[in-house]
C-alpha cells in the first residue's frame, strides 16, 4: 500500500488549483497537485510539499484543513493507495509556476471543472457537500508571500 497527499487549493469564490499530469497514470489529465508521503513525513507536511513542488504555491501546514482519507481499493490504477486531502484557501489571483510532474497548472471555476483523474472528482465533491468538512468562511486566507493572512471578512463564500 501506498500513502499520498492531495491538496484542494481554493479561491474564497470557488476557483480550483488543478496541475495537468506529466507522469502516467493518467498522463494529460487535469488532477489535483499531490503526491507520495515521504517516508518521516506527516501526510499535512507531504501536501504542503506537494503543492509548492508541483504549483509553487506555498501555504503553511497550519492552514491546510483536513478533507479526509480516501482509500476506495480502484481509485488508483497502479495499486493500493490511500489519500489524506486538504483544503487551503488562496487568495485570487494566487500565483502559480507549474513545475515537478506537472506539465502546467490552471485555476478552473469549481462550476466548470474537466474531468478529473483518480477520484479527484469525490474529493472536490467532499469539499462541497460534507457538513463536516470546514467552509471557507471558516478557513484562514492565506496572503501572496505564504503568511497567515487573517480569517476571511464576512460574506465571503
Amino acid at each position: 500500500m501506498r500513502y499520498t497527499a492531495d491538496v484542494v487549493a481554493m479561491t474564497p469564490s470557488g476557483e480550483v488549483l488543478l496541475i495537468e499530469r506529466g507522469w502516467p497514470p493518467h498522463v494529460g489529465a487535469w488532477a489535483l497537485p499531490g503526491g507520495h508521503v515521504d517516508r518521516g513525513e506527516t501526510s499535512r507536511a507531504a501536501a504542503v510539499r506537494e503543492l509548492a513542488e508541483e504549483t509553487g504555491v506555498h501555504v503553511p501546514a497550519a492552514d491546510l484543513r483536513e478533507i479526509g482519507v480516501f482509500d476506495r481499493p480502484d481509485r488508483d490504477p497502479r495499486g493500493r493507495y490511500v489519500t489524506t486531502a486538504y483544503l487551503a484557501i488562496v487568495p485570487a489571483g494566487t500565483p502559480f509556476v507549474a513545475g515537478d510532474d506537472a506539465r502546467t497548472a490552471r485555476w478552473w471555476p469549481a462550476s466548470n471543472l474537466p474531468p478529473l483523474a483518480f477520484d479527484h472528482a469525490d474529493i472536490l465533491d467532499r469539499v462541497t457537500a460534507d457538513p463536516e468538512v470546514p467552509g471557507s468562511t471558516d478557513m484562514l486566507m492565506v496572503d501572496l508571500s505564504g503568511e497567515r493572512g487573517g480569517p476571511l471578512p464576512d460574506g465571503i463564500v
